[in-house]
């Protein structure tokens, strides 16, 4: 096998499924040229948002790039902020703010590096250099061995002395006959939160954009079914060993990560969700009855695959006195670590009524999640949390609340999603206004950047002065889907709104003013016909606005 000078395989064929083959991509933007194109926020009783909002923007620009031509990128894309990476996990979070600017930076486009470079199983690294574009070195499996794990024997990042040591390869040889008879291309620290496909499905549902989802189906499949093959274990769950959580007290106890396992559920559903889309497409009913069963075929495998996720990690993960999911070890006990991971299972759907109820419980529990800034990333009441933060020892993370705030959101737990959000949105701006700057994350004992050392990362902590902000503060969601824009009201606001809102290629001014007794006048003016669904005061009104419009509510 020969290697190139940075020690990749040259034989290794990347990008089959992805038919971008080549760079193409629209201009890129400079801040100052997207700006008067942004969404624009209306809060007036708190400027502190909106400043905050447009230095966030600034920074996100300043991190947007034009891909090398070395790199073999495919489209411009916006950096985690990090270091000299792209980042797989990084990104998805990303996009997720990026996509209320769909048109004006590059967001979901920049998913599109990672699927060029899909090796010809599957697999996807979590991350690549920016200026060569080859996946990082520590991570490859060169030698092609069985899975293993890179911190095996390599115990210098951040704590990892504490990983639980197991050669990795062991996985298979328990494994009730199973045969894994091809090793993977990226060792174990490589293969880990494969989450592309929600990031596509919430930037679907927000520009409504179809033939994203036809460019990347095969892609996402390929990459499920690689997972699939290397990560099940002989318990019917997903094996990982620092889930890119690098210093967190659970680490010892992996074994099958409760958040890979859900997140394995999540892709499958998510495949679902895709495929009837497609099913459902005019287009393909018309003309391709061949892809269509196939599709349908798909439909029943994942429906199958989820189901049978579900029973090991509800049979295996759930603790039924202490009410919440735990990883497991290889010898099949629960870890005794609780950890933001377990509330994966409720985004993936994995959670019960009662189970996601007793999960709610714990984020109001002052001793454990329900912090000064929600929600850290370990429970309070754990050996080796840190409250000032200790990076995966209890800092707040945007990602993980976001992960969060969907899961509660799935489940009807729309109150307490917001006030996770707001929390997260008004201690973000606090601490901007303190220290001019977004950090990579947050203590969550106190309202400052705690011993976190990266800062202007935007990066995925652009999430709460964005998305957060239009999202919950300011109510506005678009649904691409069902064509309407939704806007959650609350009492006591003033005057809010958003001039050049985007959803589904459409723009909307909107502005929301309290008057004297309660009520609020909307004015409304958009570029393409709507449905605008206003939820205030326990009462929903539907307006269809051709142009513009004027409501009392």
């Amino acid at each position: 096998m020969q290697f190139n000078n940075q020690n990749q395989p040259e034989n290794w064929k990347r990008g089959l499924f992805f038919n971008k083959k080549t760079y193409a991509d629209e201009p890129l933007l400079t801040f100052e040229e997207a700006r008067n194109q942004l969404p624009s926020p209306i809060f007036e009783s708190r400027p502190d948002y909106i400043e905050c909002y447009w230095r966030t923007w600034e920074i996100a620009y300043g991190n947007t790039h034009i891909p090398v031509p070395e790199s073999g990128f495919v489209s411009n894309f916006i950096d985690a902020a990090f270091n000299d990476k792209i980042f797989l996990w990084d990104t998805v979070f990303m996009t997720m703010f990026c996509n209320v600017a769909h048109p004006y930076i590059p967001g979901i486009r920049s998913l599109d590096n990672f699927y060029c470079k899909q090796l010809d199983d599957g697999e996807i690294a979590r991350e690549y250099v920016t200026k060569t574009g080859v996946e990082f070195y520590k991570w490859v499996n060169i030698e092609r061995k069985p899975l293993h794990s890179f911190f095996h024997n390599h115990y210098k990042h951040r704590g990892l002395a504490q990983i639980n040591d197991l050669e990795f390869e062991v996985m298979y040889k328990p494994n009730l006959g199973r045969t894994v008879e091809n090793p993977p291309y990226l060792r174990l620290d490589n293969l880990n939160h494969p989450i592309l496909c929600w990031a596509e499905l919430e930037s679907f549902k927000h520009t409504g954009d179809l033939n994203r989802l036809k460019l990347v189906w095969e892609p996402l499949v390929r990459y499920y079914d690689a997972l699939r093959y290397h990560l099940y274990n002989h318990y019917g769950l997903f094996v990982t060993d620092w889930a890119s959580m690098d210093n967190s007290p659970r680490n010892q106890y992996l074994g099958s990560g409760v958040d890979i396992s859900c997140e394995m559920v999540l892709v499958a559903r998510n495949l679902i969700e895709i495929a009837n889309i497609l099913i459902n497409d005019k287009k393909l009913k018309e003309g391709a009855i061949a892809e269509t069963d196939e599709l349908v075929s798909q439909v029943v495998r994942l429906e199958q695959d989820a189901q049978t996720f579900t029973d090991s990690i509800n049979n295996l993960m759930w603790d039924p006195e202490t009410g919440f999911y735990y990883d497991v070890t290889n010898e099949g006990k629960r870890s005794p670590v609780k950890t933001i991971a377990a509330y994966w299972t409720l985004l993936a759907g994995v959670a019960d009524e009662t189970q996601a109820a007793k999960l709610a419980e714990w984020l109001n529990d002052p001793n454990t999640f329900f912090r000064k800034h929600r929600v850290p990333v370990c429970a309070a009441d754990e050996p080796g949390y840190d409250p000032r933060g200790g990076y995966w020892r209890g800092s707040v993370w945007a990602p993980t609340n976001t992960m969060v705030i969907r899961g509660l959101e799935k489940y009807g737990y729309y109150d307490l999603a917001r006030e996770i959000a707001l929390n997260h949105l008004d201690n973000v701006v606090k601490v901007y206004k303190d220290t001019g700057t977004i950090w990579e994350n947050y203590p969550p004992d106190s309202i400052d950047s705690g011993n976190a050392d990266k800062k202007d990362f935007v990066g995925w902590s652009g999430i709460a002065s964005t998305l957060y902000l239009l999202e919950h503060a300011i109510g506005l969601k678009g649904d691409a889907v069902q064509d309407e824009l939704i806007w959650r009201l609350q009492p006591g606001m003033g005057t809010i709104g958003c001039n050049r809102y985007w959803f589904a290629g459409k723009t909307v001014n909107l502005v929301a003013t309290e008057e004297a007794n309660g009520m609020y006048r909307i004015k409304v003016l958009s570029d393409a016909p709507l449905k605008l669904k206003l939820q205030y005061a326990n009462r929903e009104t539907l307006v269809e606005v051709n142009g513009q419009a004027e409501i009392l509510i």
